[in-house]
């Protein structure tokens, strides 16, 4: 005797060896014996098992789900009662197992209720399960039409539409995406790479930028529109006096939100007066106003290898930037130094000043650096910029942190220009950076003073215990040598700097303070700004490596030079990127190495090489300092 039964899903025949309480002993007609259940069994027969389910799964594949189900009963029924509806009183075998084929594969016509037994669909909830069906047919073959067109680097029609949701937040539920998976699993690529293959992503830069801007600026870059402020200034400033001084800037040659300026002026007892001026849009930009809103909305200019976004609106900015051959408002700390640099007097007045010139870093440089310290360069401000570097020198001094010891440290600046990118060294700590470095130290600095004298709360940078961090109260900065820290002199850049200001002003006005030291406005503005202030920072690092893996294809590099940083890590000559070098060998830090570049990928952000041979052995082992992040600001 034969059993046709039902085993995990589907269907087998099997001859009966022995029968049990509930249960058959049975061998396949391949001769492997097994155990089934006897409530699994649907049929017994005696034909032979060798070609009984070929035959019975022709025999199903030429049935008419349609009309089966239009035979079928509308209460629950066996398959053995739809067989003899079907084919008449006294089915065959075949057909009783080709019927129970048919109607087990067929779950949106028929629904299980049991071994053998099935109930059939009704018509209402058939058509919609159908009309589910096909369009589920239709998606599959629309995906695999998508699919191939994505490996074959083309882009479907409507996906561009998508872009910006498919790019950045994805339905996962989407076709779409879904198509752009499986274009991604089927050809071994990322998600990612499959939709810049198909051009969906314009360009490895804007998909950086455009992830940015998503995060940090939902609503987009473009400010509101504001009344010109030049006439509310007129009404703020026209009483302020202009100072005597004349005063100049250094700045990088892409500089326009000019903070900060200086002068010098000779005193009749022999000393001199050195001025650090200030802008001062805390006397026009009113706490709680429209554009106070977008200063804490903001909180920080964004920098980027050849952009910015501002943080404020280029019809604010300008009132306030100290631009050549203007008079401007400012907030200026002017220091009476003897000849032996000491500091006889400080004093802080909100004035206007004359700004002379806007001097830049690389028509500067070439008159004032190491060489030309000594000697005359010609430079018209070439004596005050002597004087007031090694006024600078002093102040270093004076903090406990002049090493001339020290290893030189080079920045590099990016320079971009219709999307061609340069990369120039320079070495920090030149007369012209520490010039501009100490000089805003000891401001901030000693306004951080003022504010803790004058018992009004500020914003300061502090470090104790080897951490780094901002606080209300006039805490040491231990790194910095310095009792108190305030940033305050970058207020067009810095929401900080500005809300520091507001305090400065207002206790030199005499007036209530804007920030009370019981209120929490400002430790929620360090809250946000310390969270909005490492975003941007991230931000400018990867732009910063984008552009350097942008700049070795823009110059066709086959071949680099690099120094070992630890470990496998090297930082690659002229320009600061680290990345890994799997092929590396052990080598001490600071061995400098030749590396075969086997691939780049801006998208991705990767840099593959390979070692090829070392140039110069590492003179002495070097201690890397992984602290890059320099606590004086970039000026």
């Amino acid at each position: 005797m034969n059993v046709f039964y039902e085993e995990s899903g589907s269907f087998k025949v099997a001859t009966i060896k022995a029968e049990n309480p509930g249960s058959l002993q049975v061998e396949t007609a391949s001769g492997k014996r097994t155990k089934i259940k006897t409530s699994n069994v649907l049929l017994n027969f005696d034909d032979a098992i060798d070609d009984f389910m070929g035959l019975a799964q022709a025999e199903a594949d030429a049935l008419d789900t349609d009309f089966l189900w239009e035979c079928s009963e509308e209460n629950e029924f066996g398959f053995e009662d739809l067989a003899k509806a079907y084919y008449g009183d006294k089915p065959s075998n075949i057909q009783l197992a080709a019927t129970a084929i048919k109607v087990h594969a067929a779950p949106v016509y028929f629904y299980r209720k049991g071994k053998g037994r099935y109930k059939a669909a009704p018509e209402e909830t058939l058509k919609l399960a159908l009309a589910a069906v096909e369009k589920k047919r239709l998606q599959a073959v629309q995906m695999a039409e998508w699919v191939e067109q994505l490996n074959n680097k083309q882009l479907p029609d409507g996906f561009a539409d998508k872009a910006d949701h498919l790019i950045y937040q994805p339905d996962k539920n989407s076709l779409e995406w879904k198509a752009i998976e499986e274009a991604a699993a089927s050809s071994g690529r990322l998600a990612l790479t499959v939709m810049a293959d198909a051009g969906l992503i314009s360009s490895a830069h804007d998909y950086h930028l455009g992830a940015f801007l998503r995060e940090m600026f939902a609503e987009g870059t473009n400010f509101p529109e504001y009344a010109d402020l030049v006439g509310q200034l007129e009404n703020v400033i026209d009483h302020l006096p202009i100072s005597d001084a004349e005063a100049f800037s250094i700045d990088d040659a892409t500089t326009n939100e000019i903070d900060d300026a200086f002068s010098l002026v000779d005193l009749p007892n022999g000393n001199k007066r050195v001025g650090i001026h200030i802008a001062a849009p805390a006397l026009a930009i009113t706490q709680g106003s429209d554009l106070d809103a977008i200063v804490l909305y903001r909180l920080s200019t964004v920098y980027m290898p050849g952009n910015k976004i501002t943080m404020l609106p280029e019809s604010v900015v300008r009132p306030f930037s100290l631009d050549e051959g203007e008079i401007k408002p400012a907030l200026s700390l002017y220091c009476e130094v003897a000849p032996d640099f000491s500091i006889v007097a400080n004093e802080t007045k909100i004035e206007r000043i004359k700004v002379k010139q806007n001097l830049r870093h690389d028509s500067l440089e070439p008159f004032f650096n190491v060489e030309t310290l000594a000697t005359d360069s010609g430079h018209p401000l070439w004596a005050d910029l002597k004087f007031l570097h090694e006024f600078a020198e002093s102040l270093e001094k004076a903090r406990g942190k002049d090493d001339p010891n020290r290893a030189p440290q080079i920045d590099y600046n990016f320079y971009v220009v219709d999307g061609i990118v340069s990369i120039v060294a320079r070495e920090r700590g030149s007369p012209m950076d520490k010039l501009v470095a100490e000089l805003m130290i000891y401001a901030n600095s000693t306004w951080g003073g003022l504010l803790k004298e004058g018992e009004r709360t500020g914003i300061y940078r502090a470090q104790t215990g080897g951490k780094v961090f901002m606080t209300t109260e006039a805490t040491p900065h231990q790194g910095m040598g310095l009792a108190q820290y305030a940033w305050c002199t970058s207020p067009l850049r810095r929401a900080v700097d500005l809300v520091n200001q507001r305090q400065l002003i207002a206790l030199l006005n005499q007036q209530e303070a804007p920030y009370s030291k019981d209120g929490d406005a400002l430790k929620i503005i360090i809250r946000d700004f310390d969270q909005t202030y490492q975003s941007y920072s991230d931000f400018q690092t990867r732009m910063e490596r984008f552009w350097c893996l942008q700049y070795l294809i823009q110059e066709q590099l086959t071949e680099l030079t690099a120094t070992v940083w630890r470990e496998n890590l090297v930082r690659i000559d002229g320009m600061f990127f680290i990345t890994k070098v799997p092929s590396l060998p052990e080598l001490k830090v600071g061995t400098k190495v030749s590396l075969e570049i086997k691939h780049i990928d801006t998208l991705l952000m990767e840099l593959n090489c390979k070692f090829k041979q070392i140039i110069a052995e590492a003179e002495r082992e070097v201690l890397v300092n992984e602290d890059l992040i320099n606590e004086v600001e970039s000026e």
